[in-house]
């Protein structure tokens, strides 16, 4: 979807005050419960601008998607540290990168986090293109450029690492089964950060050489 002219030629600060409240109202309702009326009344314009900008509410969700997925794209995987060479010093550091690009996108990303705990609008092909892609790259820098040297020598590599990999991904799965249904925003994620640091920690002791080690 291409967005109006109308909307981008707004100021940037009415902008963004506008793509907030939408992004806090669907996150918090999904899209069939999200309000229009509640849109405008917190970004402080009228009803009739909002579907000046946008021709309806389905718009408005599909370019919220498009605009969540750049700015995941641009301010969180490009702040990836890919030389970092140890798998799990990179996820631990991708953690860190993700919670500051909360703390300075919540509304980016509770919308993203709402996309994967809800039964979501049926996307036009673009769109679930693009966040497919998105989801993707995530992968692709997380697991590029790993030095296998890290492991240890009496072990296959690849199987070890693939099953990190099955780990981590069938763990993201449980957390989307757990929490499904729910608003992201009432998710307390302090024990879960805390739980994937110590699965982190389980793998490094398996699979990593130790300190000490000759092998």
């Amino acid at each position: 979807m291409v967005i109006t002219k109308s909307f981008n030629n707004l100021d940037a600060d009415k902008q963004k005050r506008i793509l907030n409240a939408a992004l806090k109202e669907f996150s918090e309702n999904g899209y069939d419960k999200a309000s229009t009326n509640r849109i405008v009344k917190e970004a402080g314009i009228g009803k009739g601008m909002l579907f000046y900008y946008f021709k309806n509410k389905e718009e408005l969700y599909y370019y919220l998607i498009n605009y969540a997925v750049d700015m995941m794209t641009n301010e969180y995987f490009s702040l990836i540290d890919m030389k970092e060479p140890d798998f799990i010093e990179r996820l631990k550091k991708s953690v860190q990168v993700k919670i500051a690009f909360y703390a300075d996108n919540p509304h980016v990303n509770n919308f993203l986090g709402a996309l994967f705990l809800t039964d979501k609008l049926e996307l036009s092909a673009d769109l679930e293109t693009r966040f497919e892609e998105m989801q993707r790259l995530g992968f692709s820098i997380l697991y590029a450029d790993i030095d296998h040297s890290l492991f240890r020598e009496d072990i296959d590599v690849d199987k070890a690492f693939q099953l990190i990999r099955w780990s981590i991904e069938g763990y993201q799965n449980e957390l989307i089964n757990k929490f499904k249904g729910q608003k992201v925003t009432s998710i307390d994620m302090d024990p879960v950060l805390e739980e994937f640091d110590e699965y982190l920690n389980i793998f490094k002791t398996s699979f990593y050489k130790q300190e000490g080690d000759t092998q």
